[in-house]
């Protein structure tokens, strides 16, 4: 089934989620889902919203979803997403059989215990009893949410603005909290923030304002957050790369809008040339049938000769 509401109740956003129906037992399967979610815009498909992830259900997740638009933009009728109080959702979804690779937390105590506050790790909290404590592992590790792996309240009010990011790209890439279950909470907080920067760099930065500077500072971030964080970032390594090769793509672009303004430069002056040619032309042939009129029954005569006269 499909569900709609705001992501969160201090988030004014509209969003969408697709989560298995009831009838399914709580625990004791999984579903590998390649699915897509499709606002439709009635007035432009061509600005239809689309959403599409890989995601592993069972019954301790057993929905997915993600915010679509600020949920002000979905009620106004003019960006056509909400007409006649109709709005349009497509689901596309394939289940497969192939269970993708997943990072199962080993729940057995160390022999670290005594620095537990500096080593803390979030390892599965038992609910019910279950026989298979893979599973079980498993089922809780999906339930976590990005706000029991880092703690919100230690951000500056700058990168407070990084949260709404990193929740939504947790909706999508459960394995970035995956990741971090088995690290101290220094190290969580570090990896998180991290990607918060790249994030938020990557959602303000305009490619036409970009600076030497901001590539050197994003290439300093990228780095950071790969170095240090265990994250998987097959999924956002080709935009930073995309930017971080941005200094050749402006230059060539400087060039061709430089070359562009010239050739438009000379087709307006071959223009101007080509009016001007044309007025010659009309000129010169009026001048020329003028000339060939006086020219006829005309005597030519020696004008330095002597006029002379007659002796009879």
């Amino acid at each position: 089934m499909i569900r709609v509401h705001p992501m969160r109740r201090d988030v004014d956003h509209f969003s969408i989620y697709l989560e298995v129906a009831d009838s399914l037992p709580p625990y004791g399967w999984s579903r590998n889902t390649f699915f897509k979610l499709v606002l439709i815009n009635q007035l432009n498909r061509n600005k239809s919203i689309v959403k599409e992830t890989e995601q592993k259900f069972n019954g301790g997740f057993r929905s997915w979803g993600s915010f679509f638009l600020k949920l002000n933009d979905f009620l106004d009728h003019k960006h056509g997403y909400l007409m006649r109080n109709t709005c349009i959702i497509e689901a596309h979804i394939c289940v497969s059989n192939f269970a993708p690779r997943i990072h199962h937390i080993n729940s057995t105590s160390t022999n670290d215990s005594n620095s537990s506050d500096e080593r803390e790790t979030l390892s599965p909290r038992t609910s019910g009893s279950s026989s298979n404590p893979t599973e079980e592992g498993e089922i809780q590790t999906s339930h976590l949410t990005l706000k029991q792996v880092f703690n919100f309240q230690t951000l500056s009010q700058e990168e407070k603005a990084f949260v709404p990011l990193l929740e939504e790209v947790c909706t999508w890439h459960p394995s970035l909290i995956q990741r971090q279950m088995k690290r101290t909470r220094q190290l969580r907080q570090l990896s998180f923030t991290s990607l918060g920067k790249v994030l938020h760099f990557l959602k303000t930065k305009k490619v036409k304002d970009m600076s030497e500077d901001d590539i050197k500072n994003l290439k300093s971030l990228w780095e950071k957050l790969v170095n240090s964080s265990e994250f998987e970032l097959d999924w956002l390594e080709p935009y930073v790369q995309s930017v971080l090769g941005v200094k050749d793509y402006l230059e060539r672009a400087k060039k061709l809008k430089k070359l562009k303004d010239s050739v438009v430069a000379l087709e307006i002056k071959m223009k101007k040339l080509r009016v001007e040619l044309a007025a010659s032309e009309t000129e010169f042939e009026v001048a020329r049938r003028g000339l060939s009129e006086v020219r006829n029954g005309f005597q030519e005569m020696n004008v330095n000769a002597p006029i002379g006269y007659a002796m009879f």
